[in-house]
């Protein structure tokens, strides 16, 4: 069987990557780094499968999700994220924003599960997104099943970014030391409730993500959209057992914008309809600096994208807190009034 590369830009579907092609043989293993080399430096978007994750490792983390959502609304308010000031915990719908207006969806944010570290003086003040999560006690199974996928994907993110890294020849492990066992990853338990009803459907408006690597589990409900070569914003219909997966403003900068962060958002699903998504981000010490990445393709690199609204910043910390300084105003407002810039 001839295997057929397309030469004509196709918006049905995002390139779909094997991982599980590293470990059988030499040619299955560069056929592998080819795809991924194109995918990551011509889309910043792809699916993946044979990554490993079980449907058993799914389906436990599925079940406590839907679980947490279907508490009393009492429940959830309870782990209200304004209570934080590390932005963790349970965000109500319309409570978060991107790029200035309101995201129809509601959410959990969970994080590596470490004690609050409040900066101290000449400190940088992103120590603040150090910190305990918030779990409802009437659900423990959530919690274990949050954590063990964290660690999960942390270690299928860590396998990816060594044969994406291979593949355009730079040295697989330039970037293990900026994570190890004090790396930040971020987990999200997504519920968007249907349409807003006041004609606006954004259920989470169009951005990059701060980091390296963001791997998702969508549901079959679809939404997602993806702004492709032509600059207008795709559809990803979900592909069973895969996971969506996009490159975050990090590795644009560590290749001088070889390598793409694209702009993605969510459209609302029509009527009541729900719809759950659980986006994990494989993120660096919050202390972690990205050095250049030394790769044969660095001096044909377009360099980053310049946006006066968004600075990027190699020191990853800065480019997180950022952006939830910016998502969450709430907490912002409550806890660090003093890192808001004025108007």
């Amino acid at each position: 069987m001839t295997s057929h590369i397309a030469t004509t830009a196709s918006y049905d579907q995002l390139p779909v990557i094997d991982l599980s092609a590293a470990a059988r043989g030499p040619r299955s293993r560069d056929l592998l780094h080819a795809q991924l080399h194109s995918a990551a430096h011509d889309v910043g978007f792809f699916q993946l499968v044979g990554h490993g994750v079980t449907k058993a490792e799914t389906d436990a983390l599925i079940t406590a999700m839907r679980a947490f959502f279907e508490l009393p609304e009492a429940d959830r308010l309870a782990l209200d994220n304004v209570n934080s000031p590390h932005f963790r915990g349970y965000t109500r719908t319309g409570d978060e924003r991107t790029g200035g207006a309101r995201d129809w969806r509601d959410q959990l944010d969970i994080g590596a599960e470490r004690p609050a570290r409040v900066p101290g003086p000449g400190e940088p003040p992103y120590w603040w997104l150090q910190g305990p999560n918030q779990w409802p006690a009437a659900l423990p199974e959530l919690r274990t099943a949050a954590l063990a996928w964290i660690e999960r994907l942390s270690a299928v993110a860590q396998r990816l970014l060594h044969e994406l890294l291979t593949a355009i020849g730079a040295p697989a492990d330039f970037y293990d030391p900026i994570f190890g066992d004090r790396a930040h990853p971020h987990l999200k338990l997504v519920r968007y409730p249907g349409s807003a009803g006041d004609g606006a459907d954004q259920g989470v408006g169009a951005h990059k993500d701060y980091g390296f690597l963001t791997l998702l589990l969508q549901d079959t409900v679809g939404g997602l959209q993806v702004q492709r070569e032509d600059g207008r914003f795709h559809d990803v219909p979900p592909l069973e057992n895969a996971f969506v997966v996009n490159l975050g403003e990090l590795l644009e900068v560590a290749t001088d914008g070889y390598l793409l962060a694209t702009n993605h958002r969510v459209i609302s699903p029509a009527g009541a309809t729900e719809r759950f998504s659980i986006p994990f981000f494989y993120n660096p010490r919050l202390d972690g600096k990205v050095a250049p990445l030394p790769f044969p393709g660095a001096t044909r690199a377009p360099g980053i994208t310049t946006d006066p609204t968004n600075p990027l910043f190699a020191e990853y910390g800065y480019n997180e807190l950022k952006g939830k300084l910016r998502a969450h105003p709430l907490v912002a407002e409550r806890h660090h009034a003093g890192l808001l810039t004025p108007a």
